[in-house]
């Protein structure tokens, strides 16, 4: 009984409301004094109860002396519920909304890499129409089946890979330098959009115990998600057009793009990225 008190009260029954509601279903017709006795309570507060239920036509009395009480069944009492609970979330899906117009996505720091590796596969599986990622050998073996069923589903996938990059579906652009960023950074970086609509920008660290150095943002901030995606698109063009003009990137920017460094960076910048 204790379990059906609480449940209805869940559902807008106060505690003499619910208990004198089971009391009646438990026996019926019932006078205001046999219903106190049943549900254990004051018998002025059984005769309250009783009043406000039969105002919610959740009971119903008799033209009789003493007055008696009976309970509207359980099954049409819920669907009035569910009626109405169905049409106030329903208001408030549509209407929430438009409460503030000028709404932003929040941006969310993830720490650990449990907790980053759980929410790269959560957009991953989420996924419905692209996905665009930029990540180490190492973790993309932690996602391979969940890009690989993406992949099933007809969701594009495009791949920055670092680090001996091999992949048996989607379009890869190998990143040189893996080892060298790997070194600069302290760690690995992995960067996520799916569909315009959710990403992550974080870095593994590449110390085993080194917790604090692993951190990342999610967001569905469509803004921020835009940027994301650019950054990793912009390595796509990068690559590939290096891949192409190798003796003339050479030529023009030394070996490893060095000259090119130098100029965005400055000699005296200790991140060797691109």
């Amino acid at each position: 009984m204790a379990d059906l008190v609480e449940k209805l009260k869940d559902i807008g029954f106060n505690s003499y409301e619910a208990k004198v509601y089971i009391a009646l279903l438990k026996k019926y017709p019932s006078t205001g004094y046999e219903v106190a006795k049943l549900a254990n309570i004051p018998q002025s507060r059984a005769y309250d109860t009783l009043k406000a239920l039969e105002e919610k036509s959740i009971v119903a009395s008799s033209n009789t002396k003493p007055i008696s009480y009976v309970p509207v069944k359980p099954k049409q009492i819920l669907n009035g519920y569910k009626k109405k609970m169905d049409s106030t979330l329903n208001y408030l899906e549509k209407h929430l909304p438009e409460v503030k117009n000028d709404y932003n996505e929040p941006i969310i720091n993830i720490n650990g890499k449990q907790n980053i590796h759980y929410k790269v596969a959560e957009i991953i599986k989420n996924a419905k129409r692209e996905i665009y990622i930029e990540i180490w050998s190492q973790e993309y073996k932690i996602f391979e089946k969940d890009l690989q069923d993406a992949y099933n589903r007809n969701v594009e996938i495009r791949v920055v890979g670092y680090n001996n990059f091999q992949s048996r579906f989607g379009l890869v652009f190998e990143h040189a330098f893996a080892k060298d960023i790997e070194m600069s950074l302290g760690g690995r970086m992995i960067i996520i959009a799916a569909d315009d609509e959710e990403g992550i920008i974080g870095k593994v660290s590449s110390f085993k115990n080194d917790i604090s150095d692993t951190n990342a943002i999610w967001t569905q901030n469509k803004s921020i998600v835009f940027i994301i995606k650019e950054f990793i698109v912009h390595d796509m063009y990068l690559i590939d057009v290096e891949e192409n003009l190798v003796e003339q990137m050479k030529y023009i920017y030394g070996k490893g793009l060095k000259r090119l460094k130098d100029k965005v960076l400055g000699t005296n910048s200790k991140y060797m990225i691109h």
